[in-house]
């Protein structure tokens, strides 16, 4: 396993003193890569509202308030920046269905095992990639998440690591997660002649070859596209697989 090196800079986006001071700096909401709007097909399709969330690496975005809106109930918001996490508590201390902690997603020994329904990461593990000490940042965050999910619970992967990049992390045998692949294009991508991505085509799995990559003939539309990993921890009653289900835009 190697440092993401794809979409890194100079950056240490592993350190919470790179985060502070950015927090401290830039006022306003923030959400990486995607709105919940986007991703609200894939959040409803396998995540039911009255589960227990939690949301790695919240920042100030709005996802966690947006879902909230959406029906969801609990929602526990966790972030390596206490000033983001000091911000966010003020902002929401009206709203009993958000709570705010500052922790490293390297250690959520906070939470006790299986405490959770579904784990959301809107670039976090991908923050991690771009840090000192990549590839053991990135096993201790996931088995963190592994140890938080009850049987069956989702870890919901956002990121622009496709899967030459995210699934050797992610395929460990002792996570036992079946994963299912969505892609879908950057916010205002238009095809060639002006045409705005399908939809349609991005709420379907996409299918992956037996060691989890893209088949060789799988052309991105969005050349810059994100990444939708939804992995499904298993237990020994489950069956070998996850199902393929066939995602509707009109959910509401």
């Amino acid at each position: 396993m190697y440092r993401d090196v794809s979409s890194c800079n100079t950056y240490n986006y592993g350190d919470a003193l790179y985060w502070n001071a950015r927090y401290v700096q830039e006022g306003g909401s923030f959400d990486w890569y995607q709105r919940y709007s986007a991703l609200r097909p894939f959040v409803r399709k396998y995540i039911p509202t009255s589960s227990r969330v939690l949301m790695v690496g919240c920042g100030n975005a709005l996802m966690s308030e947006d879902m909230v809106k959406d029906g969801y109930e609990d929602i526990v918001n966790i972030d390596i920046s206490s000033v983001a996490i000091d911000m966010m508590k003020m902002k929401y201390e009206e709203i009993p269905q958000l709570k705010y902690l500052q922790m490293d997603v390297r250690d959520m020994s906070f939470f006790e095992d299986e405490s959770f329904d579904a784990v959301i990461d809107k670039g976090t593990l991908d923050s991690l990639m771009c840090g000192t000490n990549a590839p053991i940042s990135a096993s201790q965050m996931l088995g963190e998440v592994s140890r938080l999910l009850k049987p069956r619970g989702i870890y919901m992967l956002i990121t622009y690591g496709d899967p030459k990049a995210r699934m050797i992390h992610l395929k460990w045998k002792v996570y036992n997660w079946k994963i299912e692949l969505y892609i879908i294009a950057r916010p205002g991508f238009e095809k060639p002649g002006g045409c705005s991505s399908s939809m349609k085509s991005s709420l379907e799995p996409v299918p992956i070859t037996d060691d989890g990559q893209l088949p060789a003939e799988f052309v991105l539309e969005d050349p810059d596209s994100h990444f939708i990993y939804v992995c499904k921890k298993m237990n020994d009653m489950d069956e070998n697989h996850i199902p393929s289900y066939t995602l509707k835009g009109d959910i509401l």
